[in-house]
């Protein structure tokens, strides 16, 4: 099955930049997006072949995930049930007979790292939710993650030690994440791949110079190393300051 995550940074703009030409084109199992920045109504969805899962942010404009999926699931669980973490439709999961398939976006740190202290909070919460998950079935995780894990993940790390999505701080929560049993897909199957990412900035013409960091993941539970049959970072769909990234999976 083919699995796709983007950050749209807006699915009614990039609506009007090929969104729907791309989602034909691609043809995926599970299409998960973050950063909808949707609130309830404000787009008609009808796509024969599809369900679709919603989660909207309270905050309009701001945020949100979603999931068109061709399988309809046994269950679907909005947020990780914490009350203080599911203000901001973040988390959507849907349940199936033998695996979850979840979708995140975990919050930015910001500017002067103004939310770094609530982002550590939110990594622990959130971690500790994937595990639950994973100690009754399998987990496919995905979405933008905000941090790039290590330097081969971003153009200039020098420079952006102390930069909101590359701390140590919200390094060291992704490899606590990967050590709690889960693989980064893409790194599975390219451990030394250099100057590719998955997000560019607006400004200096980032994209044009490729000057980028790799933020957006597909990870799984261990137990599904053996069905991983390839992984992908999409750089030429344009559309949003994101790229979509791929995973293939023999579930």
């Amino acid at each position: 099955m083919k699995f796709i995550s983007w950050n749209v940074n807006g699915l009614r703009a990039v609506m009007g930049k090929g969104f729907m030409d791309f989602f034909d084109r691609v043809d995926a199992d599970f299409v998960c997006l973050q950063e909808i920045k949707l609130s309830e109504g404000q787009l008609l969805w009808e796509k024969p072949g599809y369900f679709a899962y919603w989660n909207y942010a309270e905050k309009k404009g701001y945020s949100g995930t979603a999931i068109f999926t061709k399988h309809e699931p046994e269950n679907v669980f909005y947020g990780i049930g914490i009350p203080e973490h599911d203000h901001e439709g973040r988390v959507i999961t849907l349940e199936y007979q033998d695996y979850y398939m979840v979708v995140v976006y975990t919050p930015n740190s910001q500017n002067e790292l103004a939310r770094l202290s609530y982002r550590m909070e939110w990594e622990d919460a959130f971690r500790g939710y994937l595990v639950g998950l994973s100690k009754k079935k399998s987990v496919i995780v995905c979405g933008d993650m905000n941090v790039a894990h290590k330097e081969i993940d971003l153009k200039n790390p020098k420079s952006n030690k102390r930069n909101a999505g590359f701390t140590d701080e919200e390094r060291g929560k992704m490899t606590e994440l990967l050590e709690s049993g889960f693989i980064d897909t893409f790194r599975y199957f390219y451990p030394d791949r250099t100057e590719i990412y998955s997000w560019w900035s607006y400004r200096f013409r980032a994209r044009e110079k490729n000057a980028g960091w790799r933020i957006d993941y597909f990870l799984a539970s261990e137990d599904l190393k053996e069905a991983l049959v390839s992984a992908d970072i999409l750089t030429d769909v344009m559309g949003s300051d994101h790229c979509p990234v791929e995973l293939v999976l023999n579930v």
